[in-house]
């Protein structure tokens, strides 16, 4: 007979109450089939999504516009209002707060970076996600909740002040123990459980504990990637769920809700095993249409007789940084500025870049084609 799953138990402190979650390092088993159906769905778009991924030549190139995309949307759960093009495009006009908003994605995609880094030294624990979490909060609005520390005060999540708080995580005196809980079950081999259902009871559980002062809902989500790597599940950061759960802002906190509440486990699961269908269709489709771009606009670089060798390298180029000025330009190919404003004004009349008319001074120009697949 299955197991009732018991999220966990609400514990008096002096003037509230803090949620304890029942430790997860334990077998684990679901009654609802459903589950069964999405998690062979989810196993087999992962795994068209990983062999797609190995398959396109320079995929490096367009791995930084993945892990951009990931990182505003995770961003954007915790109310930042930054767009893409923001990290391409260097403004002066831009308020304190727009400037923070950028540094958090940029911190975001740093963070994520350093830790598949390493995965090649570290297991992944804690030791190494606090060490992500410190470059997290670098510089940013976090930076004085204790980066890359453990929390050592009560934290809550919504509302002015703990006494109204929607959610109030465990109490520092428990935290350690909910810890090492977490971390065993990391590391435990032993237990007969899907991958893709041991990382959704890993996110909910970290978001339950909630270690930091700050940056909890990031870093759960960072580690979703970081695990999928490490199990070898994929080899490349191709799946921003972020988009899934901005998306689902809403249906995401209920679901993870609803567990401390009702018990009802499941419910998140289901939750996230779609997610994770429906990104890798997103993210299948988006490396179908890169290809097809590249493939067209190669063919229009063919046309550039003398230039083509010099078109062919620019047009590389953009598929990392598809935001562009003539001293982008001049930089990559080591040509004057004549040169590159007349290789730029070409690409603009083939149609591969788009001129940024409100601008006389600084000129900019957008591979809007190829841009667009990712806002």
């Amino acid at each position: 007979m299955k197991k009732q799953y018991i999220s966990g138990t609400w514990k008096q402190q002096d003037n509230y109450k803090s949620f304890l979650p029942t430790y997860i390092n334990q077998e684990f088993d679901w009654e609802d089939k459903k589950i069964n159906t999405l998690l062979e769905k989810a196993n087999l778009e992962l795994g068209k999504l990983e062999s797609f991924s190995n398959f396109i030549p320079d995929i490096d190139f367009f791995i930084s516009m993945h892990i951009g995309k990931e990182a505003i949307q995770s961003s954007k759960i915790e109310g930042t209002k930054t767009e893409l093009d923001d990290l391409f495009v260097e403004k002066n006009d831009k308020t304190f707060e727009e400037k923070n908003d950028i540094q958090e994605v940029k911190n975001y995609i740093q963070a994520l970076k350093f830790g598949i880094q390493l995965l090649d030294e570290l297991p992944l624990s804690f030791r190494l996600f606090s060490q992500i979490h410190k470059i997290l909060l670098q510089s940013v609005r976090g930076e004085h909740k204790g980066p890359g520390e453990i929390r050592t005060s009560q934290n809550w999540i919504g509302g002015t002040n703990i006494s109204n708080a929607f959610f109030i995580p465990p109490h520092k005196n428990d935290l350690s123990d909910c810890i090492t809980d977490l971390e065993k079950f990391l590391h435990n081999n032993t237990l007969e459980i899907p991958e893709l259902i041991k990382i959704a009871l890993i996110h909910y559980q970290f978001e339950t504990i909630h270690p930091y002062l700050d940056g909890n809902g990031r870093i759960g989500r960072l580690i979703i990637i970081l695990y999928l790597i490490e199990k070898k599940i994929l080899s490349r950061p191709v799946l921003y769920i972020s988009d899934f759960f901005e998306r689902n802002k809403g249906e995401y906190y209920n679901a993870l809700t609803l567990v401390r509440n009702t018990n009802d486990i499941e419910y998140f699961i289901k939750f996230f095993l779609t997610g994770v269908i429906e990104t890798c269709k997103s993210s299948l489709y988006t490396f179908e249409e890169i290809l097809r771009i590249k493939e067209v606009f190669s063919e229009k670089i063919l046309l550039f007789g003398h230039k083509a060798e010099k078109a062919s390298k620019l047009l590389h180029f953009l598929f990392s940084k598809p935001i562009v000025n003539s001293k982008d330009v001049q930089n990559l190919l080591k040509v004057t500025p004549t040169t590159a404003n007349t290789l730029l004004h070409e690409f603009v009349e083939c149609e591969i870049l788009i001129e940024n008319t409100q601008l006389k001074r600084y000129k900019i120009y957008t591979f809007e084609s190829y841009l667009r697949l990712f806002r």
